[in-house]
């Protein structure tokens, strides 16, 4: 068994408007151990988004270069605009022993599931398709044109629930927090984990 904590690196799924990035920000917040990984983007930020901080604001040239050097663990196109995480940077933070959270759609999690098959993917489903949509609306960042294009493809991302390793419903904020607590807990709880964390109590339980 190694002597040094490696993390776990957990990806969290779901359509536009599910509130997964609320329940990603309270998780991270909330558990000490957890890092949430920025990706870079080739969209215009919008109000009140930091670069570097819920995103690397970068343009299109660039990130095609990163794609050529082969930076990202993954990368996707959504709605006109590039979307990609840093190799380097989860890898970093996993080798530290911290625990790794990526917000990313179904195909970016379908991509690092194949490079990373001990990763673990959670899907997050609204309550209901009008809920969904009122979600979009409340929250008054996209047009209805946009808003109507993230509802047809909501339908099919819906539809790639069942290749994730967990579903959680967020019909309850706080119900639904509760719920990836215990994942990420859980994945912590495990014995080669436990074993590195508590070494020097097991060396003396062992005397």
């Amino acid at each position: 068994m190694s002597g040094n904590l490696t993390g776990t690196l957990f990806i969290v799924s779901a359509p536009s408007g599910t509130g997964k990035t609320s329940l990603v920000n309270a998780l991270v917040r909330d558990t000490n151990h957890l890092k949430l990984s920025i990706s870079s983007t080739t969209r215009a930020p919008r109000p009140r988004e930091i670069d570097g901080y819920h995103y690397h604001f970068i343009d299109e040239s660039k990130f095609k270069q990163k794609i050529t050097a082969g930076d990202f663990l993954e990368y996707a196109e959504v709605f006109g605009n590039f979307y990609g995480t840093s190799q380097e940077s989860v890898d970093k933070m996993l080798n530290e022993g911290h625990d790794v959270v990526l917000e990313i759609d179904w195909q970016g999690a379908e991509q690092i599931k194949k490079r990373r098959p001990d990763a673990i993917s959670i899907f997050i489903l609204p309550p209901s398709i009008d809920a969904l949509k009122e979600r979009l609306e409340n929250r008054a960042q996209d047009s209805k044109e946009v808003i109507d294009a993230r509802m047809k493809k909501a339908i099919n991302e819906i539809s790639h629930y069942h290749e994730a390793d967990y579903l959680v419903i967020n019909d309850d904020f706080e119900d639904a927090l509760k719920c990836l607590k215990t994942i990420v807990r859980a994945h912590r709880l495990e014995t080669a984990k436990q074993a590195v964390i508590n070494k020097n109590i097991i060396k003396k339980l062992l005397k």
